[in-house]
This record gives C-alpha cells, sequence and structure tokens, in this order.
C-alpha cells in the first residue's frame, strides 16, 4: 500500500493507513528515525559536555569475559618480553622521585651574591673575621618581557676631494618589505603569534600597544600578505615534491570566509593539508568541498598511495588517477565509539578488537622494528584479527538498525573493507590518517580565535604560511626562528637552490655567544 498524503503527529486516527504491513514498515521506520537521533543527541552532548578521549573503559571490556581474557594474555605475554631501555621509560621510573628537575643550562645567569651582615662575620667566640667556607646555590626562573628595539642602518658617502662627482654609498641590504618599517623579525613574530599560537591580530595590536609600538591590525594583515606572496615558492617546492611522494596523508576542514555580499555573514571554505613522509606539508586552499580540490592538488597522473577518510569526494580522484585508496582506522574505530551509549556490548566488542591492532603497531614502534619485520608482524597477527572483526560484522549487521548509530559504524567498515586494512601490506603505510588530523589541529583551534578569514585570498594567504609552520612542527624547528631567517634570504635566493630553504632541510644559522653578565653582590642588612 502507498501513502499519498505525508503523515504527522497531528494525523487523525482515521487518516492512518489500515494496511498491517505499511503499518509495520512505519514502525520500523521510524525505531530507525529515533535510533539515528539519539546518536546525534548522544554526539553533540557529548561534544559539549563530555569527555573527548576515545580510550575504551576497563569496565566495558568485562561484558564480553573470554575477549578480554584473550586480550589479556596477550598482553601478560608482551609484558613479559624484554624491552629496550628509552630515554622516555627512565622519565616515567623517576616521576616519583623526590627533587625537582634542574632549570635548562643554555639560558643565561644572572648572579646575585648575598653576604652576612656585617656583624654575622666575625666570630663572637675568637672575636677574629670570619673566612668564607662555601656556598648555597638556589636558582629559581625569571622572565624579562619581550621587546622592541630599532635597527638603524648608517651607510658612510665616499667621494673626491677633486671633483663634485664619484660618490660612492653602499646598497641598503636586501629586506622583505622593501622601504617598510618593520624588520623580518617583527615580521616572523606577527607570523609566529598568529599561525602558531593562535593570537588575533587584534590581540597583537593590544599587546604591541603596551610596549609602546603603534601597529594596526591592517599593517600587520598587508605584511602578512606580502610575506605569504614571497614564501610561495618554497610551498610551491614542497607541493612539488609531494605529488613525487608514494604516499600521501589528506584531510580537510572549514574555514569560515568572510562574504563580500552579505554584511556580517560568512561561508564555509576549505583548507585541505597533504603531507608525505619527509617531513613537508601543504595546506591548500578551496572556496568550496567539491572533489576536484584534491585533483587539482595531486593531479590525475598520481601513482602512489593516498591516505584519506572516507569522504567521497575523494572517489572521484581514485577513479581518474592511478591511486590507491588506503583507510584510516581511526575514523573506522571512532564510529564504533559514538555507538557505545545505545550499544555498548556490540560496540565494546569492536573497540577491544581494534585496540588489538593498535598494540601491535605500539610494540613495533617501541621495539623499533625494521620495515620487514613490520611487515611480517603485520601480517602474521593483524590479517588474523581483521578476520575476526569482518566475522563480527557480519554476524551484527542484520541485527542492528542500518540508521543506528551501530549500523552506521557496521556499514562504513564494510565499505572501507579492503582499504582499512590495506596498511598491512605495506610497511611504509600507517594504521591511521592520525599525521593528517594533528596538522588540522592547529587550524581548528585558530579559527576559534580569529572566527574567520577576511577573503578568499586572505586564505589564500593562510594556506601559504600554515603550510610552513606545520613543516616547522613536523622537523622540530622554531617557526620564529625559521621565519626570521628566510625572510632575510628569499628576495635574493637562487631559484636552483630552493630546497635549501624548505624546513625538511633547513639549518638554523648558527647563534652568537650569549656573555654573562658580570655577578651582581647585594649585601643584605
Amino acid at each position: 500500500m502507498t501513502i499519498d498524503k505525508t503523515i504527522t503527529a497531528q494525523t487523525s486516527r482515521d487518516q492512518l493507513p489500515d494496511d498491517t504491513e505499511t503499518l509495520k514498515s512505519m514502525v520500523l521506520m521510524l525505531l530507525s528515525q529515533i535510533d539515528d537521533l539519539h546518536g546525534q543527541l548522544y554526539y553533540l552532548k557529548r561534544q559539549l559536555f563530555g569527555k573527548k578521549s576515545e580510550k575504551l573503559n576497563a569496565a566495558q571490556r568485562l561484558l564480553f569475559e573470554n575477549l578480554y581474557n584473550e586480550v589479556q594474555a596477550k598482553l601478560d605475554q608482551q609484558q613479559k618480553q624484554p624491552k629496550p631501555t628509552s630515554s622516555k621509560s627512565a622519565r616515567q621510573a623517576n616521576a616519583n622521585h623526590n627533587g625537582r628537575r634542574p632549570l635548562p643550562e643554555h639560558l643565561e645567569r644572572e648572579v646575585v651574591e648575598i653576604h652576612p651582615e656585617p656583624a654575622d662575620q666575625v666570630c663572637a667566640i675568637h672575636d677574629c673575621a670570619k673566612d668564607v667556607i662555601g656556598t648555597e646555590e638556589t636558582e629559581h626562573l625569571e622572565y624579562r618581557p619581550a621587546c622592541f628595539y630599532v635597527r638603524k642602518t648608517v651607510r658612510y658617502k665616499y667621494g673626491c676631494k677633486l671633483c663634485d662627482g664619484n660618490i660612492s654609498i653602499a646598497s641598503l641590504p636586501p629586506r622583505a618589505i622593501d622601504k617598510g618599517v618593520a624588520g623580518e623579525s617583527v615580521l616572523a613574530h606577527i607570523i609566529t603569534s598568529k599561525f602558531a599560537d593562535h593570537l588575533p591580530l587584534n590581540r597583537l595590536e593590544g599587546i604591541f600597544k603596551r610596549h609602546g609600538v603603534e601597529i594596526t591590525v591592517s599593517n600587520m594583515c598587508d605584511w602578512v600578505g606580502v610575506s605569504a606572496d614571497l614564501l610561495k615558492p618554497v610551498v610551491d617546492r614542497m607541493q612539488a615534491l609531494i605529488r613525487q611522494s608514494p604516499v600521501i596523508h589528506t584531510d580537510d576542514t572549514p574555514i569560515p570566509i568572510k562574504s563580500p555580499s552579505r554584511k556580517g555573514s560568512t561561508y564555509n571554505g576549505y583548507l585541505w593539508v597533504y603531507l608525505d613522509k619527509r617531513g613537508n606539508v601543504v595546506f591548500d586552499f578551496t572556496p568550496t568541498r567539491s572533489r576536484q580540490g584534491p585533483i587539482a592538488f595531486i593531479g590525475k597522473d598520481y601513482a602512489g598511495k593516498i591516505q584519506a577518510d572516507a569522504y567521497s569526494g575523494y572517489d572521484e580522484l581514485f577513479r581518474v588517477s592511478k591511486a590507491t585508496e588506503v583507510g584510516c582506522n581511526a575514523h573506522a574505530r571512532r564510529k564504533f565509539e559514538y555507538a557505545l551509549d545505545s550499544d555498548p556490548v556490540r560496540a565494546a566488542r569492536m573497540l577491544a578488537l581494534w585496540g588489538q591492532l593498535y598494540a601491535i603497531e605500539k610494540r613495533a614502534q617501541e621495539e623499533n622494528f625494521s620495515p620487514g619485520q613490520l611487515l611480517a608482524v603485520r601480517q602474521a597477527e593483524a590479517l588474523p584479527i581483521f578476520s575476526e572483526i569482518r566475522a563480527a560484522l557480519s554476524e551484527y549487521q542484520d541485527q542492528v538498525l542500518p540508521k543506528s548509530p551501530m549500523g552506521k559504524a557496521i556499514g562504513y567498515a564494510m565499505n572501507q573493507w579492503d582499504a582499512l586494512q590495506r596498511y598491512t601490506e605495506d610497511p611504509e603505510l600507517s594504521i591511521d590518517n592520525n599525521a593528517a588530523e594533528r596538522m588540522l589541529r592547529m587550524v581548528v583551534i585558530g579559527r576559534k580565535n580569529y572566527l574567520f578569514a577576511g577573503s578568499e585570498a586572505g586564505a589564500r594567504r593562510a594556506a601559504i604560511i600554515y603550510s610552513l609552520v606545520a613543516a616547522c612542527k613536523a622537523n622540530g624547528h622554531d617557526p620564529f626562528a625559521y621565519f626570521s631567517d628566510v625572510l632575510r634570504k628569499v628576495t635574493t635566493w637562487p631559484a636552483s637552490k630552493i630546497d635549501d630553504l624548505l624546513p625538511s632541510n633547513w639549518t638554523p644559522p648558527a647563534q652568537p655567544a650569549v656573555s654573562k653578565p658580570a655577578p651582581l653582590t647585594d649585601q643584605v642588612a
């Protein structure tokens, strides 16, 4: 029986269909919608009020004792195996050790000498002066606020006394912003503060005012734009290297863009992150989440492996290129974590099975497995776990509603099955796409502070800066030191040596030795 009109809560009993099969279908449809809404409500409440951790509660594993005992036995066996000591484990072993961690040796020391009062420097028994027999030293940390300074460049003119002409003067050294008041260190500080420390420019304006320096937001916007344009060739080179990489990680996140047509409104643009295994990271901006974004960046001729989530926009890239899809097990596992509230027994079992997969990767990392060892352990231990997961998914698929949180989790895993276990075929692949997700975190934190990008051009420039900040973090560099140095060089740097400016190849310049101040002597009365 077909229903000719929409049935709502206001529909009278007389207008409901009489056919039993139709009523059963309606009940199942409503139950499915209720489960779906319950799942959404649980997810939103947890995002607002609950914990964000995805760790499985140990008590939930007891819901299926046999599986828990099996996992515990494997963990006990792993703990009996000798493990190489590391600095991390040593720090953990000394976590309860009494005593304060010493302050870093590289910090400047300002010495303050304190002597006893003059009367206490004389022995009351023998009426003679006491000698210094030792010292007791105490260190505490102090802070000097960052400060501005003016660099004045004085160029001397040379001329001939016998003629009026033939005057010589040295050229000004190249600068990032010619004839501007901002030096490269100021530009680096503004860039680092906004894109690494997530300070909006209006807050920076207030901070600068406290130092007695007036720098407007509009000036800082212009300076960041000029810096981004200068650094674009470096990012373009990283993009070219990423496209040559056998493995690419990618993900995306929205970024609000100020609407040029409607005052006070924004629309979502998107920042896509792409990274390889060599420390190259590139953010790319697109005004929409169209599938053309990844295709334009990676190219149709790419034949490597791409690790991403299950966003349908990537499907066209896999169709038009020779790229191979690698799934993200963190995404698959997360779906079951969302289903814990509505289906705790099934969801907890799936989480425990995925936990075994991650335990293999953790052991391989801690014991520094070679690529051959990693491939062997994945084939020997991970594949049987995937077989067990597949059997459980097949068992549960007919027991839950498709639109329930558990049903959605099962559907995601089944649709991505080949891609999820593809990492077991290549030791260069990761079990998940968390590397790309971690890179997006700086954008997520940043947009909570600056709220939106002023224009699409501004978002594109932000993508350039984010690329270099992320690459600096991936390679263990201080972003401020990197931008200070590279902005001084980039205007005259030869294109043939552009690789030397990449964060993966960049070497910090040698720092001049810091002269220690003379000790300060205080006499305490």
